[in-house]
């Protein structure tokens, strides 16, 4: 054929695991070009120039003599490798050098220095390299005794570390790793550690215990329910209102025995959680460094949310990346709670965006940056917040480390959030329908629209359609299919929303038209992208914005008039723009929140701004060039 297909080791350890990869190359090939072949087939990108093969025996594994065809004479060079009875495996093997250049990477945070370089001899030691990194690092002044050399193997699995002899030869070392694997020379790093006394202290964060308990009312509970030891366990954080702790633990043992049985108790019913947290050291982190804290949905996107999931564990240290479903954002931002400044990143809908800001609003006053700047990465059905702030109707499977330039690049931009009051309460006149209990007062908040009537009633039978048969929702092609198939079945059906309601806005009362729906709206996006308040100008309003404290109210006549505000036809009707409103509902009405809908007994709804500003990132228009290199 022209052709001759051989197995190559890339060491001992592939012998003696008999795993071997192929290629396949000419049979007039010469040495350079299979040895060549043979490092590509294993991801080596050195220079084929500094290896050779070995023929595959028992003994070549006991002895170091080596068949250098590379150096071998210019004639042979020049023919093929291939003579009759060739063997069919070899091994790659490093040729022996008397000096070479190796990276060491500091084990500290040092901005701008990733690693240095440094070359060794035969004669170069773990303390001889210790004692030539250390000024290179700008630690000339500590002594050499303080610190360790250690060696790391990041595999695909495991990371493996082991820390180096004083004594140790570093070309011997680098001998040995070849030996054994020569793919596994490069997944190897040389870090130089700090010398500290090893303290055993693992920090759990417990959630889904009743709010509003004292320090003492959380240990005795966890003392009947997890029989924690309180000599080597203490409660180091208490968040009363989200009804959770942060436990510091002294003993391995005992932590991993509360974090199991977390996981089958409940407190009054409810599930506990625990979430091992790691210890950020925020003194270490240099000036003007912002790092990014990461959330993922998992169940949003269709999946997606969890292959990002693991994409940004790769790319970003995995500590900063937490996931949503396991514990919510509240380990995150404790984790990030001494940090003096950094970013967040939320992967999922609009829906998980306001779960995150919600929490940051009730923990800010615990967080050194108190107002951290958030960027969004789109993964559900309608993503209206992600359209307005340029981030993309959804995520399609672009490269994550583009994500992550991009917020690095991002602007930043003040957005409004708004705090909803739902007072019901029994409805004068004996209305129909009333209920006979009044239902206790709540607070929603809410960042992008607030819908009453036929909007609310779709997002209704739609969240339904998905609590029946929740694996059917795992595209947003699909879930838009079923928006459409509910919206076609409410049609023919007839209301009159603006007899059943009132409005009041900044005070005074407001007299609605015909409607079926009435929609508050922060964003300048609704429904997947539609622009339900339009782009003519009106003297009667000013031109919305998501920092001007304002929301706009608009009313929709019916199944139809959003299926063409959906389709750019028209806009909604213009009825009011203001601060403050209360809405008196006469019945029971549908009423969503950010896509989050409910039926909402007669009574009042009052919306008003929510506290400060949230910081938001908005993608740029155009990737900023980096200056220097």
């Amino acid at each position: 054929s022209g052709k001759q297909t051989l197995k190559i080791f890339d060491g001992n350890d592939a012998v003696k695991r008999n795993q071997f990869r192929l290629i396949s190359v000419p049979r007039i090939a010469k040495n350079e070009e299979v040895v060549e072949a043979a490092l590509r087939a294993y991801y080596v990108n050195d220079d084929q120039q500094e290896y050779e093969l070995q023929t595959f025996t028992q003994q070549a594994l006991l002895s170091d003599d080596v068949i250098n065809r590379n150096d071998a004479a210019e004639d042979s060079n020049l023919g093929s490798i291939f003579r009759e009875s060739v063997p069919e495996a070899w091994i790659i093997r490093a040729k022996p050098k008397d000096e070479e250049v190796i990276r060491i990477y500091p084990a500290w945070l040092k901005v701008g220095m990733a690693f240095v370089s440094l070359r060794v001899n035969k004669d170069s030691t773990a303390q001889t390299v210790i004692k030539e990194v250390l000024p290179l690092l700008g630690r000339q002044t500590e002594c050499f005794q303080n610190f360790k050399l250690v060696e790391v193997l990041m595999g695909s699995k495991q990371v493996q570390r082991m820390v180096l002899d004083n004594q140790e030869l570093i070309l011997n070392r680098l001998k040995d790793i070849r030996k054994t694997s020569i793919r596994q020379m490069n997944q190897t790093r040389f870090y130089i550690v700090e010398n500290s006394k090893s303290i055993v202290r693992v920090n759990l964060f417990v959630g889904g215990l009743p709010s509003q308990l004292s320090p003492a009312e959380y240990t005795n509970i966890l003392k009947d329910e997890l029989a924690i030891k309180t000599n080597v366990v203490s409660v180091s954080h208490v968040y009363q209102a989200q009804g959770a702790v942060v436990l510091e633990v002294s003993c391995f043992s005992e932590a991993e025995r509360i974090y199991m049985l977390v996981k089958d108790t409940t407190v009054n019913d409810k599930p506990l959680h625990a979430v091992v947290i790691p210890e950020v050291v925020a003194s270490k982190i240099p000036q003007n460094c912002c790092p990014l804290l990461v959330f993922v949905n998992p169940k949003s996107g269709g999946l997606k949310g969890r292959d990002l999931l693991y994409s940004f564990r790769k790319l970003l240290n995995p500590h900063q990346v937490f996931e949503l479903t396991n514990g919510g954002p509240l380990p995150g931002f404790h984790t990030f709670s001494k940090v003096p400044s950094f970013r967040v990143l939320v992967c999922g809908g609009d829906g998980t965006v306001g779960w995150v800001l919600g929490a940051l609003e009730e923990i800010r006053h615990k967080l050194v940056c108190s107002e951290p700047s958030v960027a969004i990465l789109p993964l559900g059905t309608g993503n209206d917040l992600g359209r307005v702030l340029r981030w993309g109707a959804g995520y399609s499977g672009e490269d994550p480390y583009s994500i992550l330039v991009s917020v690095d690049e991002a602007d930043d931009v003040l957005m409004d959030r708004w705090t909803i009051l739902l007072d019901a309460e029994e409805p004068a006149e004996g209305a129909e329908n009333g209920v006979a209990e009044p239902e206790p007062p709540k607070i929603v908040q809410m960042n992008n629209y607030c819908g009453l009537g036929i909007d609310a009633e779709l997002s209704l039978d739609f969240h339904h359609a998905r609590e029946e048969e929740p694996g059917k929702f795992n595209s947003r092609f699909r879930n838009k299919g079923v928006y459409v198939k509910v919206g076609l079945q409410k049609i023919s059906h007839t209301r009159n929303l603006h007899k059943d309601i009132k409005l009041q806005v900044d005070q005074h009362e407001v007299e609605l038209p015909s409607i079926e729906g009435l929609i508050f709206i922060n964003i300048p996006s609704w429904g997947s992208g539609a622009d339900l308040w339009g782009s003519e100008s009106d003297n009667r309003f000013e031109k919305p914005r998501i920092d001007d404290g304002l929301l706009e109210v608009v009313g929709v006549t019916g199944v139809v008039h959003m299926g063409q505000v959906q389709g750019g036809f028209r806009s909604g009707i213009r009825i009011a723009q203001g601060s403050y409103f209360r809405v008196t509902l006469l019945k029971p009405i549908p009423v969503q929140v950010d896509g989050e809908p409910w039926i909402q007994a007669p009574g009042q709804i009052i919306i008003s701004a929510a506290g400060p500003k949230v910081h938001m990132l908005k993608k740029s228009k155009q990737k900023q060039k980096k200056t220097g290199s």
